[in-house]
């Protein structure tokens, strides 16, 4: 189970390998991983700039 934590600029996320997405596990998005857990960081600023790209 993920575990979503909400922060100003942002979401910490908080996930065990088979939890991740393709681009958590392509390290498009940062990552740290201790152990078995991963702690990857979801931009509000990124999230704008996808929302943008056509497709």
């Amino acid at each position: 189970m993920a575990v979503r934590i909400r922060m100003p600029g942002g979401t910490l996320k908080v996930k065990v390998y088979r939890e991740l997405r393709d681009r958590e596990r392509a390290r498009r998005v940062p990552v740290v991983r201790l152990g078995r857990v991963y702690f990857t960081w979801w931009s509000n600023r990124q999230r704008l700039i996808d929302d943008q790209s056509p497709g």
